[in-house]
């Protein structure tokens, strides 16, 4: 019954109990916390067993059946026997470090494991083991006494992109019935990125986009490269800017002292946005889309080493002017997902809202139409290159409808691709 429902009299006795029940329900969750993690060692034959156990002895004591009572009680033992295997503080300092923490697609990983006994007892054999994405590698860590130490390595071949989850690494106490098991964890997880496979390119300033840096535009600028016209000086103009010659002739001839400065027009730094489609339904396979992701990260890497100023879009993952490390982190996160290419491509407003060319990689089953559609997200001024992946075609460039389309078999093929030196 609520507290204003009662009379008046009880009413402090039931705050009282509130308050006090709340503080019970405090005090208790310690060991609560604790209770549930002692429960969490017993493995699913040590529940089947104390099951068996108990049901054994109630049906002995039921029955009178002395056989059922000697298994309850057997069952019971064992699984006391088992509680004594992990009784007690495992007291260790364990390091763990990883060189390199991002490498290309073959390339091999290696684990440096340290562990030290700071207990002022000797420590027993006990179990560890290193998580490597799904599998793990698994060590005895030997009888150490005080201040022992422990050194092995972990080699982590690699075959594929992608992010693999390194550790943490756990130590396991159990009984070698297989009732109870006790884990620790001492590491923090580590991620190692593999980077997908790139290939060289030229400069980005000559073939197929030799025309991105610096663009001019229509605005009109006081200080810039691209030269406009002349015009009469104002106050607060720039001394620097008057062109003295043409000023000389015009005060000849009209006889006035007028000056006349230079006028230039607004050249446009590239902004260079890459987009990846990650809708599965445009490639035929999965390689094709591990293509795609290098062929990607290829342009990526070439245009940070051209000073240009770089977006990302990789599905849910974007960078923006990134470090190359961090670009190709980008590249090794990408799977197969949401969002669609219309919309990575109107994202880019958001991140990148003065970009001046975009890449956009995507595979065979992407139609035309499609691509049309993620054009329109864009400003008319800003170029379009699909680079389309598809292992069964040759090598091709066409220019349709405004947007420029590239089609390549192989990451091989993207540097004459882009030097424009096929056609179709």
């Amino acid at each position: 019954m609520p507290a204003t429902l009662l009379p008046p009299r009880l009413a402090p006795l039931a705050r009282r109990v509130a308050t006090g029940a709340t503080r019970a329900a405090e005090a208790a969750r310690p060991g609560v916390a604790a209770l549930r993690r002692g429960l969490t060692i017993v493995s699913g034959l040590g529940w089947a067993c104390l099951a068996l156990g108990v049901g054994a002895l109630v049906a002995g004591w039921a029955l009178g059946w002395q056989e059922f009572r000697i298994l309850g009680a057997s069952l019971l033992v064992l699984l006391g026997l088992a509680v004594l295997f992990t009784l007690g503080r495992t007291q260790l300092e364990v390091g763990f470090e990883l060189d390199p923490v991002r490498l290309g697609v073959g390339e091999s990983a290696a684990g440096r494991l340290h562990v030290v006994n700071v207990a002022r007892t000797p420590l027993l054999p006990v179990g560890l083991e290193v998580p490597v994405g799904l599998s793990a590698a698994r060590f005895t860590l030997p009888a150490l006494r005080p201040g022992g130490a422990f050194d092995d390595l972990v080699v982590i071949p690699t075959s594929r992109r992608g992010v693999i989850d390194v550790g943490p690494v756990r130590t396991q106490r159990g009984d070698p019935f297989g009732l109870l098991r006790r884990e620790l964890a001492w590491t923090e997880r580590i991620e190692l990125f593999v980077h997908p496979r790139t290939v060289a390119l030229g400069s980005l300033g000559a073939g197929l986009l030799r025309d991105l840096e610096g663009q001019t535009t229509n605005d009109v600028s006081m200080s810039d490269l691209a030269f406009h016209t002349l015009r009469e000086y104002v106050p607060g103009d720039d001394r620097r800017y008057i062109h003295w010659r043409s000023s000389a002739k015009r005060s000849g001839a009209t006889g006035t002292s007028a000056f006349l400065v230079r006028q230039f027009l607004d050249t446009r730094r590239t902004h260079l946005a890459i987009v990846v489609d990650v809708a599965e339904a445009s490639y035929a396979d999965p390689e094709e889309f591990e293509i795609a992701l290098s062929v990607g990260a290829s342009v990526t890497l070439r245009a940070l080493a051209d000073e240009m100023d770089t977006t990302v879009v990789c599905g849910e993952h974007a960078a923006i002017a990134p470090a190359p490390h961090l670009a190709l982190d980008t590249y090794s996160r990408a799977d197969f997902g949401l969002p669609t290419l219309q919309a990575s491509t109107a994202r880019l407003n958001t991140l990148a809202p003065d970009v001046s060319a975009v890449v956009l990689v995507t595979g065979p089953h992407t139609p035309f139409e499609t691509l049309q559609r993620a054009r329109a997200h864009l400003a008319p001024e800003v170029r379009m290159v699909v680079v389309r992946v598809d292992a069964a075609a040759e090598p091709a460039l066409r220019d349709t409808g405004g947007i420029t389309v590239v089609t390549l078999a192989d990451l091989a093929d993207l540097p004459l691709v882009l030097l424009g030196g096929v056609t179709q």
